[in-house]
């Protein structure tokens, strides 16, 4: 059986989610299609972080900032008998950034001076009142800074309920079906082709996260987004002995690296069901799912780093996932030029879960032809064609 709508969403993940809410709310007919099943790609083996404390002044901070409004509005919906905020366990916890040695925290505080200036709440915590903040903490750190905007949110649950939300308002959701083509009408994209129907659109947008390249490649145009494999640990369930979302401050730099190796540096946070969360590894390794003792040893170290207490702690188990990765560390939001009728929201790397509520808002804006919030143009498609050329 053939259908029609406005909009096809290639991707039950926490984005294509967030474009599937942001479209049928506007009024558009949607359908989403997933080749498995909703949050099963990188969603799925994510931390839930919705941060600003993480990201350089820049269009991706401004991105970060416009999201992290939008999850705070997204708060007090209801859904399935109480609020979005309680359901998807969105925790407006704030962040705590730390510095090991007072070189690390003159970078620190030169950084989020800088961020200030862009709209970010960052608060100086000398080293002897870390332990106000976070009663665990190890002793010896140089000090840090607390972010207030920063939050967490359950991924796989934000994801069930946006696509909630969008079918309460009529989206159509196909799950266990692949993308397998692009048809077209005179060189403009008019739908896609699964192995059971094609699916009839005013519009498709790319939202497969890692396999994002993949899915352009069906329409005969090139995305460079890569995977990138990373680790997280997950201990026995604790008191809240973690309030913030804690991590060093050269996490920033990891995240920024261009480098296919090993990045280790400890993220740690307690969680609503009394779990901590430890992460965060990163490296370029293609889709290999190997178990890494390296990396998990890497987590673990750097987590007693930060919290000593953790040594005498059981680690239940550890998953992995692998992050969409753009060589200029920025998402690609928007039309797609070379193949008109074709939208791309994809590239987040590790920050599309707190990215995707703005991503959603954007590429609904400009599907209808309105004035987005943010400018588009630092994440459009075909910024890595100009760029070869």
């Amino acid at each position: 059986m053939d259908l029609t709508f406005d909009l096809v969403v290639v991707g039950a993940g926490v984005v294509g989610a967030a474009c599937a809410y942001h479209a049928t709310r506007s009024g558009l007919s949607v359908c989403v299609v997933d080749r498995a099943s909703l949050a099963a790609g990188t969603t799925g083996a994510g931390e839930g972080n919705v941060l600003v404390s993480d990201k350089e002044p820049g269009p991706e901070l401004g991105l970060a900032l416009l999201s992290n409004a939008l999850w705070r509005s997204m708060a007090a919906v209801p859904v399935c008998g109480t609020t979005f905020g309680a359901r998807a366990e969105l925790d407006p916890k704030g962040g705590l950034v730390v510095a090991a040695s007072a070189a690390s925290l003159s970078d620190l505080a030169d950084l989020a001076q800088r961020q200030r200036a862009a709209g970010v709440e960052a608060e100086p915590v000398a080293a002897d009142a870390l332990r106000q903040h976070e009663p665990n903490l190890a002793a010896d750190l140089a000090g840090g800074y607390r972010y207030p905007q920063d939050m967490q949110v359950q991924p796989m649950l934000a994801t069930a309920l946006l696509l909630r939300l969008a079918r309460d308002a009529g989206a159509v959701l196909l799950l266990g079906e692949a993308v397998t083509g692009f048809t077209r009408h005179r060189g403009r994209v008019t739908g896609v082709r699964t192995p059971r129907r094609e699916l009839a659109a005013g519009a498709v947008v790319n939202c497969a996260g890692t396999w994002a390249g993949e899915v352009a490649a069906l329409a005969g145009v090139h995305v460079p987004v890569a995977p990138r494999r990373g680790f997280v640990l997950v201990t026995e369930a604790l008191p809240r002995v973690v309030r913030h979302k804690v991590y060093l401050a050269d996490y920033v730099t990891g995240v920024a690296s261009d480098s296919a190796a090993l990045q280790a540096s400890p993220v740690v946070e307690g969680t609503p069901s009394g779990t901590v969360l430890i992460g965060a590894t990163r490296e370029r390794v293609g889709f290999d799912r190997t178990w890494s003792p390296d990396a998990v040893r890497k987590l673990a170290a750097g987590a007693v780093r930060l919290f000593p207490f953790l040594a005498d702690v059981i680690a239940l188990r550890g998953y992995r996932g692998f992050r969409p990765y753009c060589p200029d560390h920025l998402p690609i939001i928007g039309p797609d030029p070379r193949a008109p009728g074709l939208w791309h929201a994809c590239g987040h790397e590790g920050a599309g879960i707190g990215l995707s509520a703005a991503t959603g808002r954007l590429i609904t804006q400009s599907l209808r032809a309105e004035a987005t919030d943010l400018p588009l143009d630092p994440f459009r498609p075909e910024r890595f064609d100009e760029v070869a050329a």
